[in-house]
């Protein structure tokens, strides 16, 4: 099973301040999916809208950033993703926006709601 992670939203699900270092908390997202992946052998990737600088790298899992930080960008490359996938029904994509999910859900993919997803990886 392959995971794809819409970054931000997942970070979105706790009103925890992350809005006030939005570097900080992309790293803390990739540094809890990087336990969660260790442990479970899991195939990662997370996208996020565009790249930071300096950028959020992982040798564990895939970060990910749509060609140009704009509206929906990171939607937009999630359903590129699964798209090009050759196994889209091989995928979960972690997102709570229903549009993206409609999207993902017509390209082959499964959906995973980010809060019980965030739940889960806030364990590692």
């Amino acid at each position: 099973m392959r995971w794809i992670v819409d970054g931000m939203n997942v970070i979105g699900t706790r009103p925890d301040g992350w809005w006030k270092d939005r570097r900080g908390a992309m790293v803390g997202l990739v540094e809890r999916l990087e336990r969660w992946a260790s442990t479970g052998g899991h195939r990662v990737t997370v996208v996020f809208e565009g790249p930071t600088t300096p950028p959020v790298e992982s040798s564990v899992v895939e970060v990910a950033h749509a060609p140009r930080a704009t509206a929906n960008s990171a939607d937009d490359e999630i359903v590129r993703l699964v798209r090009d996938d050759p196994r889209p029904d091989e995928i979960t994509v972690v997102t709570s926006d229903s549009g993206l999910a409609g999207r993902i859900r017509d390209a082959g993919a499964l959906v995973q709601p980010s809060a019980g997803f965030r739940r889960v990886i806030d364990r590692f």
